[in-house]
């Protein structure tokens, strides 16, 4: 007998079997992974929204002078900082996040999942805004990444910099409740 018939004389019997597990991965995978693509962040949006929390005041400081004071929600711990706005659909007026790292580098940012246009504000050690990225695109994930090392970033509604003239060199001092 030839080699190749009695190969085919033993997997003959389990061709049905192995069938049946291939379809029934399949249709789990389909149901499971909506036809095998990943989800967009629009897709993930909550059903609830997510509160603001009013952790302290933050104030930009032209020279001496006090420009504008906001409410601020502070994120300090890894999972809040990851979390950041992602899936916030508004802040209260005069309102930001407060992201406080351990350390001061480079520091990075992206949309992803979240629907509101934002204002990133960079700023190190010294309480100086180092960089001003305006305008961060909603839902998106390019990288945005602040152009001197930052110990601090601060998200606000987008135009809030421009509205208050905002720019690099100006302070920021910031008190917790």
């Amino acid at each position: 007998m030839d080699p190749i018939d009695d190969h085919y004389r033993i997997m003959k019997p389990a061709w049905p079997l192995l069938l049946n597990v291939l379809l029934i991965g399949g249709i789990i995978g389909y149901t499971v992974g909506c036809g095998g693509e990943e989800p967009s962040p629009r897709d993930s949006a909550p059903e609830s929204t997510i509160s603001f929390r009013d952790d302290g005041d933050l104030s930009f400081l032209r020279g001496d002078a006090e420009v504008v004071t906001i409410d601020i929600e502070i994120a300090e711990t890894d999972s809040a900082r990851q979390r950041g706005l992602m899936q916030r659909t508004s802040l209260p007026d005069r309102s930001g996040m407060f992201f406080i790292f351990d350390r001061q580098e480079r520091q990075s940012f992206w949309m992803s999942n979240t629907p509101i246009a934002l204002d990133l504000l960079f700023v190190n050690e010294d309480s100086q805004i180092v960089d001003v990225d305006r305008y961060a695109r909603p839902f998106s994930t390019d990288p945005i990444p602040s152009d001197a090392p930052a110990r601090y970033v601060i998200e606000v509604p987008a135009g809030f910099a421009d509205t208050y003239g905002l720019v690099e060199g100006e302070r920021v001092t910031w008190t917790r409740e």
